[in-house]
């Protein structure tokens, strides 16, 4: 897949959009497009710490390759995303991998719980940022089918509700450009 750059020598679109900045710590559920979750790791560099929850094996293979493609260290856990590995306050910024609708495949019960540890393990003003599929455009569009959203979920409050319902504040969303939405929430 393509990843547009937001101009010459600069991040992929994803990943310019989340505002990780070098020094920062950033911890990402889920690997989605493993070239975005290695550069969001190589984002934070050697004065940051990044770190990753994954679901399984599978997925930690995914993340550290990801990682090592992208000249970059991060720790992976295989954990469950309601029970995350790390002390409160432990992070600046948390990235969802949200692209393949990892949030409404959850049940409700730990969709909510998953948010509550996000919450949790970021320090006061920290973020969480969500990254989901969103409206195609181009050649995209003409290409792929638009991914078919979850009704049951979306009609609960979608991502904003899930955010909102676990406690972040000025949860918004931020774009949708490329065939990426862009959502954010602040821990006040």
């Amino acid at each position: 897949m393509f990843l547009r750059r937001s101009g010459p020598g600069r991040d992929p679109l994803p990943v310019a959009m989340s505002g990780v900045r070098g020094g920062e710590r950033i911890l990402q559920l889920g690997v989605g497009e493993p070239r975005i979750a290695g550069a969001l790791a190589a984002k934070a560099g050697i004065n940051g710490n990044a770190a990753a929850v994954v679901r399984d094996e599978a997925g930690a293979r995914r993340m550290v390759k990801s990682a090592e493609q992208a000249a970059a260290l991060i720790e992976v856990h295989v954990a469950p995303f309601d029970a995350l590995p790390f002390d409160a306050a432990s992070f600046d910024v948390v990235v969802v991998h949200n692209g393949d609708g990892l949030l409404a495949a959850l049940g409700d019960d730990e969709r909510g719980a998953a948010m509550r540890e996000c919450h949790r393990v970021l320090r006061k003003g920290g973020r969480v940022v969500v990254l989901e599929a969103g409206t195609r455009t181009g050649l995209g569009a003409l290409l792929h089918a638009a991914p078919t959203p979850d009704e049951r979920y979306e009609s609960a409050g979608g991502t904003l509700g899930v955010l909102r319902g676990a406690g972040f504040s000025a949860s918004r969303l931020l774009a949708d450009r490329e065939g990426y939405r862009f959502l954010e929430g602040l821990k006040a």
